[in-house]
């Protein structure tokens, strides 16, 4: 699971109230990816150190495991706990606090490290009746299934913008996401990419797939859907081996209604709706997994045209543009998808089997301004996918070119706003630069004056959690 995803998903868990964790907490399919792909390393360590103890952790023995100066770590790894409301913190007679995980989640961590329980929280193998008539599903198959339906997604999202004429048919159900998420917006009737969802094409794909979830959680009481068994459900799918058929005679409800959402994103194969299987693809069994997700970027040539050699855009070999100093752009790639994302910034010009050519104007740049897309998403992307020949400089893109496609972006005179909290009145210079370096620590601080004694962050959970621990009990 890619950083970004975990980070997200990790965010939406936290922001879910006490009894929807415990309802989550009951299935060991559930607390085993919260555990193996939602948590820092520090907080899994005490997760297990307090796993078996028969009696509370006391905080001053927890206290001793760490070195000194490393307070601030110890602290952020007990709020994520905290917040997951996995970890319960009491206070003892003699005043002093003890720590224990909270009883579910080390009872289903527990039946999922040791192989017990029979809840079926990890899925139930179809039968040979249920499988009957299904035919041979191979695991090719639910990859290029699952390829193409992810690649229609991409296609709706930056076919209208690139004037590319793709036939992109998503259900109604998908459109709706991508609106609700703020991913595209519909101009003149047609669907327009937005600065959100330049950010989630150039995502990997699992970074996509979990955005476009966690939009469909909050969807689900709209929907009619019961948002803990949608959550259950997708922990479960991640545990689930690729290529298996599974019955949906166990599945609620709600989760028979996610089978054909999910089946449209293509996260898993249903042959009908009245099947009694279904298969999850690999968008699916790598949604609580760090291995690789599937590649839905197309086949990219990272070499000359004189050459054989042909790969697809994998993270070790993904590179394939040149840029010159005089702004001409060359891009060996047959991936309509790749096509389509530069001609939002580039005025493409020549088009060959495995080949494009274009060149980075003002009108370009301004009109991908006027979409929505920032100067630096556009450097962000050209330096992820710069060709190995590139890679080699110092800068992976011309710094000229980086600096004039900034340039272009300022002439517009664009300002951005970003949401957050104003942190003011402390009570002393101390209490302020201490709050302040916290904050800066936790990656929320985006702006301070020292001397009005104010800072700027965007979540205030974290900083507010921490100035309640120096307040101590009351």
């Amino acid at each position: 699971m890619s950083v970004s995803a975990s980070t997200q998903a990790l965010e939406y868990l936290q922001g879910l109230p006490l009894q929807t964790h415990r309802k989550l907490y009951e299935a060991p399919a559930t607390v085993l990816a919260v555990f193996r792909c939602m948590l820092p390393h520090l907080a899994k360590t005490l997760v297990m150190a307090m796993l078996y103890m028969p009696t509370p952790f006391p905080d001053a023995q927890l206290r001793m495991w760490f070195k000194p100066g490393a307070d601030r770590e110890r602290e952020q790894a007990m709020f994520i706990l905290a917040q997951l409301h996995i970890l319960d913190t009491a206070k003892q007679d003699d005043g002093t606090k003890s720590h224990s995980l909270s009883p579910g989640f080390k009872r289903s961590l527990r039946h999922a490290l040791e192989g017990s329980g029979k809840d079926g929280s990890f899925g139930v193998s179809a039968t040979k009746e249920e499988s009957r008539g299904e035919g041979r599903i191979s695991i090719e198959y639910l990859d290029e299934y699952a390829r193409a339906q992810w690649e229609a997604i991409l296609f709706y999202m930056v076919g209208g913008a690139a004037d590319i004429n793709v036939q992109s048919n998503i259900g109604a159900g998908t459109k709706k996401l991508l609106h609700a998420g703020e991913l595209v917006k519909t101009i003149h009737g047609q669907p327009r990419i937005t600065k959100e969802g330049f950010t989630f094409v150039l995502q990997e794909t699992n970074a996509q797939v979990w955005n476009l979830l966690i939009v469909y959680l909050k969807m689900a009481n709209d929907l009619g859907m019961n948002e803990t068994d949608v959550l259950s459900f997708l922990f479960m799918l991640g545990s689930l081996e690729l290529g298996q058929a599974y019955s949906v005679s166990t599945l609620s409800p709600t989760q028979l209604q996610m089978l054909d959402d999910l089946s449209a994103m293509g996260i898993v194969f249903r042959s009908s709706k009245d099947a009694r299987v279904f298969y999850p693809t690999r968008l699916a069994t790598t949604l609580t997994s760090e291995s690789g997700g599937l590649n839905t970027g197309g086949t990219t040539t990272t070499t000359d045209p004189s050459t054989t050699s042909s790969s697809s855009s994998t993270p070790a070999n993904k590179g394939f543009i040149i840029i010159e100093t005089n702004y001409r752009l060359y891009a060996y790639t047959s991936s309509l998808i790749q096509i389509a994302i530069i001609s939002l910034f580039c005025k493409l010009q020549h088009r060959f089997p495995n080949l494009i050519s274009g060149k980075l104007t003002k009108e370009s740049v301004h009109r991908a301004v006027s979409q929505g897309i920032t100067s630096a998403q556009i450097i962000s992307y050209l330096t992820t996918y710069a060709h190995p020949q590139m890679q080699k400089n110092k800068t992976f893109i011309p710094p000229t070119v980086m600096d004039q496609i900034r340039l272009w972006e300022y002439e517009g005179e664009r300002v951005e706003t970003e949401n957050g909290y104003l942190m003011r009145e402390f009570n002393s210079q101390a209490e302020y630069n201490d709050v302040k370096k916290y904050a800066d620590s936790c990656g929320v601080l985006r702006w301070s004056n020292d001397e009005k004694r104010l800072f700027f962050i965007t979540h205030l959970e974290q900083v507010s959690a921490y100035l309640h621990s120096k307040k101590g009990p009351r």
